[in-house]
């Protein structure tokens, strides 16, 4: 590896640590997020999230006016289908049952905590059976494929992105000084080393800047879940693995701004660009996760897992696999980068996300109740 590899994986290192680090703090959560809305009318962690979309427009706009974005729109971003809201169904749906989103499971298994050990290895197996069915569903995506070139909203109607992002930032921005006007920002049941939540979503917002400004691509970690699962299968069964479009492809490219070198990358068991631009950012999560643990001596590891939440864990994570490779994306990857730019893939996941959670609160009140209620007994 070139020296260039080596800034770009220690940045993102670092800033995946901090990521970690607000999270576990700040208990911020964009599974619960969605989960608290359906199922308690609570919107106390929508509030941070619609900060962080707000505030990441305004910055992303900003330097792309200061011609600080090599690519417009980011790039591995593609004209909208009809799959990619049937994606965002699915990854909801996943996210809400396995407790965590892709980022949330990583902080948390950072903290010690054993499900969402259970929802990461149920995301390698949606991962590798997502490989099975991928050219399936790649002709159902060329199928649904809106009849545009247009990747961005301002694009496809030919408007000036300026004016409509700004728009969008301002309109979250207006409902955040609301809420802090009446006082919703304020936790005062807070314990000891947390961290406000409105901190938080600030200080992502601008790492969510710094990746992109390091690496010219927006936060993502969900192929390097595929890579995992494909490093398995290349140890269990490497004459399958052979037979697997998914595994065997490269099929993005992208180029370091450090450097100028393009290079390739796929969901594959190799160290490629898809290695570089992830797996740093996951490592640091989790790092950064245990190391606010330890601070606060908080790590602990909970052996005893009721049958019907690791089996929930479980399914969740294979479920929200099967999402993120659908979309293709994962709830990072688009609210934290795509929304921003008005990117219509994103906003479709989104649209698709929304029903998606509602239907897993749902099955999680019927799972789980039944067995709070026979253990209270």
């Amino acid at each position: 590896m070139g020296f260039s590899v080596w800034v770009v994986m220690s940045g993102l290192m670092m800033i995946g640590m901090a990521v970690g680090f607000l999270m576990h703090r700040s208990d911020f959560c964009m599974a619960g997020a969605f989960r608290d809305v359906f199922l308690f009318r609570s919107y106390r962690l929508i509030r941070p999230l619609v900060l962080l979309a707000s505030l990441s427009a305004l910055l992303f706009e900003l330097c792309r006016i200061a011609d600080l974005l090599p690519v417009y729109p980011f790039p591995w971003f593609a004209p909208p289908a009809g799959v990619n809201i049937v994606g965002g169904v699915v990854f909801g749906l996943g996210m809400v049952m396995a407790g965590g989103c892709v980022v949330g499971v990583l902080y948390k298994m950072g903290a010690g905590n054993l499900l969402s050990l259970i929802a990461f290895t149920g995301l390698l197996v949606g991962s590798a059976l997502y490989a099975e069915i991928h050219s399936w569903w790649l002709s159902l995506l060329r199928l649904t494929a809106f009849p545009t070139s247009a990747v961005t909203v301002p694009q496809l109607f030919g408007g000036s992105s300026t004016v409509l992002v700004l728009t969008g930032a301002a309109v979250g921005g207006l409902c955040c000084w609301r809420w802090r006007r009446d006082g919703l920002w304020v936790d005062r049941n807070a314990a000891e080393g947390f961290i406000p939540l409105w901190i938080t979503a600030t200080g992502l917002a601008v790492l969510g800047v710094l990746t992109v400004l390091l690496c010219g691509i927006p936060m993502g970690v969900t192929t390097s879940y595929a890579k995992g699962a494909a490093l398995l299968e290349s140890w269990l069964a490497p004459g399958h693995l052979a037979t697997l479009p998914y595994f065997t492809a490269t099929p993005v490219q992208h180029t370091l701004p450090l450097d100028g070198i393009l290079r390739s990358g796929g969901a594959g068991p190799n160290f490629d660009v898809v290695a570089i631009l992830q797996l740093p950012l996951i490592l640091g999560i989790i790092g950064g996760s245990w190391l606010s643990a330890q601070l606060l001596d908080e790590f602990r590891v909970v052996w005893k897992v009721p049958f019907n939440q690791g089996s929930m864990a479980f399914a969740g994570g294979i479920i929200m696999a099967l999402g993120s490779r659908m979309s293709p994306g994962c709830n990072v990857w688009h609210l934290w980068g795509g929304v921003p730019q008005l990117t219509m893939q994103s906003l479709l996941f989104v649209g698709g996300l929304l029903p998606g959670a509602w239907l897993g609160g749902k099955i999680l009140q019927r799972v789980l109740a039944p067995a709070t209620s026979s253990q209270r007994s």
